[in-house]
C-alpha cells in the first residue's frame, strides 16, 4: 500500500513552514493565517463551525482566534439574536493582510500544481476531496469520543 497520507503531511508541512516564514513580517504565525483566510471568506461564522471546517478541536481554535484577536486581525461581535453567540469578523487589518496571503496561496497552488494539466489538477483535486471526506468520518467519530478499530 502507497504511504498517501505521509506524502501529504510532508506537502502540509512544508506549505505551512513556508507561509510561517512568509507570514512572520505579519506577526501571522503557527498557521494563524488559515483562520483570518477563513473569517474573511465567511464573516460572521462561529467559532465552532470554523473549528470543524479547519478540523480542530474547539481548544485550538479558540488560542488561535484569542491570539488573531489580541494582534487586531479580527474582531468578536455579539449575534443580534442570542447574546451568547459571537461572531467572528476580519478587521481593517484582518482585511488588508487578506490579499498577500491569497496571493501566497495562488502561487503555491501553482508551484504544486507545475507540469500537470487542467484535466490531472482537476483528478487530484476530485481525489483529494474524496479522501478528506473518507477521513471526515472517522474525525466526527473520534471526536464523540469514540476509538476507531484498527
Amino acid at each position: 500500500m502507497k504511504e498517501i497520507l505521509r506524502e501529504i503531511g510532508m506537502i502540509a508541512r512544508a506549505l505551512d513552514s513556508i507561509s510561517n516564514i512568509e507570514f512572520k513580517e505579519y506577526e501571522l504565525t503557527k498557521g494563524q493565517y488559515l483562520y483570518l483566510v477563513r473569517i474573511y471568506e465567511n464573516p460572521g461564522i462561529i467559532q465552532e463551525k470554523l473549528a470543524e471546517m479547519i478540523k480542530v478541536d474547539r481548544t485550538t481554535a479558540a488560542r488561535a482566534i484569542k491570539k488573531l484577536e489580541m494582534n487586531g486581525f479580527v474582531e468578536k461581535k455579539d449575534d443580534q439574536h442570542n447574546k451568547k453567540i459571537k461572531k467572528l469578523f476580519p478587521t481593517e487589518k484582518g482585511k488588508k493582510v487578506y490579499p498577500f496571503i491569497k496571493r501566497e496561496n495562488d502561487h503555491s497552488n501553482l508551484v504544486a500544481l507545475a507540469g500537470f494539466s487542467e484535466t490531472e489538477a482537476e483528478i487530484i483535486f476530485t481525489l483529494l476531496q474524496r479522501i478528506r471526506k473518507n477521513i471526515e468520518i472517522d474525525w466526527e467519530f473520534v471526536k464523540k469520543g469514540n476509538n476507531r478499530n484498527y
